[in-house]
């Protein structure tokens, strides 16, 4: 995969990301629309998991997108926000906090510090985790991952969690789920409407350099005393 180092690059791979998506959503939707009386509950089961698909798809590989955009910044991991300072020293986070040699510990803390004049390189292929299962819960743990803000999605909450996912994995599960046609479309109008949210939010964040720490990247690293 190229890098993405340009705003430009990186607002093309999330309009290809989107358009593939929206048409096939557009393409459910007309499906269900069409079915007669008989297949419109069969159409409305096999469009859900689609449907939930897309959002899962959509959410990861744009907020992945995002960090491999950082990345191609080619910039310190002072002078990034702490979130993303993690995507790179999470194994050593996580030896400081589970370690109970002290040898460890100091190497661990030896190794933060000097990392952070370093150029960052932020772990990109496992640093998205929807755990499969990309409830209100797990996406505002995303959100937070990188910076974005959680008020515009929280009167949608009850959406994703009650109206795609657990209808997703009741559908999964092989159990049985009456949805009207029209309530199929209206949660496929919204599913669309947060992507876009989505979407703008990374392409505003990357604008406007929201992983940079632009306190932090000024100040020298100084020793208490």
């Amino acid at each position: 995969m190229s890098k993405i180092r340009t705003l430009d690059q990186l607002q093309s791979i999330l309009d290809q990301e989107l358009s593939w998506r929206f048409k096939e959503i557009a393409s459910l939707k007309i499906l269900v629309r069409r079915a007669d009386n008989m297949a419109s509950a069969t159409a409305v089961r096999a469009s859900i998991p689609l449907l939930y698909g897309h959002w899962e798809g959509f959410i990861k590989n744009t907020a992945t997108h995002y960090l491999e955009y950082i990345n191609g910044q080619s910039i310190k991991y002072r002078e990034l926000v702490s979130c993303f300072i993690v995507f790179g020293v999470k194994k050593k986070i996580n030896e400081l906090s589970t370690s109970k040699q002290s040898e460890t510990s100091i190497e661990a803390i030896e190794f933060l510090l000097n990392k952070l004049d370093q150029t960052a390189s932020l772990k990109v292929d496992s640093a998205i985790r929807t755990e499969f299962n990309l409830s209100s819960k797990v996406f505002v743990n995303i959100l937070k991952s990188i910076n974005i803000d959680t008020k515009n999605y929280e009167t949608r909450f009850k959406l994703i969690d009650e109206s795609l996912l657990n209808r997703r994995n009741h559908i999964a599960h092989g159990e049985y789920l009456d949805v009207e046609p029209e309530g199929f479309r209206d949660l496929a109008d919204e599913v669309l409407n947060m992507l876009r949210w989505f979407k703008t939010d990374i392409e505003n964040a990357a604008s406007l350099e929201q992983y940079r720490n632009r306190y932090n990247q000024r100040l020298p690293l100084q020793a208490d005393g």
